[in-house]
């Protein structure tokens, strides 16, 4: 009698468990599929997403935003101005949902890990990336024609764009699948 009042007792803690599991899912969607929200605002992927990934804004703390959309004039090389209007609502946007505001796991993490005034100015500056990514040779990103830079992000992280960075999902071009 003893065993069997043992074995109820762990079942119903093991289902009270994977209850709790659930109701905890149905809070955090990103438990189910994205690292990073992704960039949703339509502006921004139009305005943004013409000439690169739309980089979801919860790769920078909202310092970082804020100095890129200042400096739109001299965007890593090329004038990417826009009106008054749309730079602020892109602005909002992107410093609503930044590092620093965000509540999704990678996001968290990268604003945890920088200093209070550090406002890098790109994604591949940031700690958390260099760790993730110090195994990777110039032949397999720079010196890689369908790569060609870090920024490339989608080039080896195939749902880069649905905000998920997650390592099973990396197929780097002329070098296949990756895994630390």
């Amino acid at each position: 009698m003893r065993k069997i009042t043992t074995l109820l007792l762990i079942a119903a803690t093991a289902t009270a468990f994977i209850g709790l599991a659930a109701a905890d899912d149905d809070r955090r969607p990103w438990r189910r599929s994205a690292d990073v929200a992704p960039a949703s605002d339509p502006a921004y992927l139009r305005e943004c997403g013409d000439c690169h990934l739309a980089y979801p804004p919860g790769l920078l703390p909202a310092r970082s935003w804020q100095a890129i959309m200042d400096g739109l004039e001299d965007h890593f090389g090329d004038n990417a101005g826009l009106d008054a209007e749309t730079q602020r609502q892109l602005l909002d946007y992107l410093t609503q949902n930044s590092a620093d505001h965000a509540d999704y796991p990678r996001s968290r993490k990268i604003a945890r890990q920088l200093a209070a005034g550090d406002a890098p100015l790109r994604i591949s500056g940031l700690p958390f990336f260099r760790r993730e990514h110090d195994g990777l040779t110039p032949a397999m990103v720079r010196d890689n024609p369908e790569v060609g830079s870090f920024s490339r992000c989608a080039a080896c992280h195939r749902q880069a764009g649905q905000g998920s960075f997650r390592e099973r999902e990396i197929d780097i071009p002329g070098y296949g699948r990756w895994e630390d």
